[in-house]
């Protein structure tokens, strides 16, 4: 009678640990600023371009319509909140600033690449880094940018641009990044 017990007890365990592990975790504070901090902190994951809509002039030191004028002075990536794929309010801008980058030279075509952090499985991420590549693509189309010139691709956890398991490089490794393809002179 006791071992029955025992057994019911431990499926019961087993059970709820598997319920926690499936459901959804709420937003951790991850260092990477939110709506109200203006802009991205500097440094290796992080591009300096401005997060506002291009004005006129370039602003940098790159060669207008270059691969480099578009990741110096537009910006190349964007970040994700934990388990989402959610553009957030925040990445607007820099998105709104491709969209006019990629109007003023229409030859250009884009990959969007999705990623994840470490945390997760292959498959898991995977889809994540699917989506969210498809919600960067879906927010410049309807910016009025053509279907067309923008493929998207996943690469989940396998490409980090943050080394470690700290929750800032989980952070800075959740992103979609915009990569020129074709058209632009290099």
């Amino acid at each position: 009678m006791k071992t029955s017990r025992i057994l019911k007890l431990a499926m019961v365990g087993c059970a709820v640990a598997a319920m926690a592990a499936c459901t959804r975790k709420p937003p951790v504070d991850t260092g990477v600023p939110g709506p109200d901090a203006g802009t991205i902190p500097s440094g290796p994951a992080y591009p300096t371009a401005p997060t506002g809509p291009v004005t006129g002039g370039n602003m940098g030191s790159a060669a207008p319509g270059t691969e480099q004028d578009f990741v110096v002075n537009v910006g190349d990536r964007i970040y994700f909140d934990l388990d989402s794929y959610e553009v957030r309010p925040e990445a607007m801008p820099r998105l709104d600033a491709q969209a006019q980058w990629l109007q003023r030279y229409p030859s250009v075509t884009i990959r969007i690449e999705g990623n994840a952090d470490e945390r997760g499985t292959r498959e898991y991420n995977l889809a994540l880094g699917a989506r969210r590549a498809e919600s960067v693509r879906t927010y410049l189309i309807n910016r009025g940018i053509p279907a067309g010139r923008i493929d998207t691709i996943s690469f989940g956890k396998e490409r980090p641009i943050a080394e470690g398991s700290s929750e800032d490089s989980f952070a800075r490794n959740r992103n979609a990044h915009t990569a020129i393809v074709s058209g632009a002179p290099r």
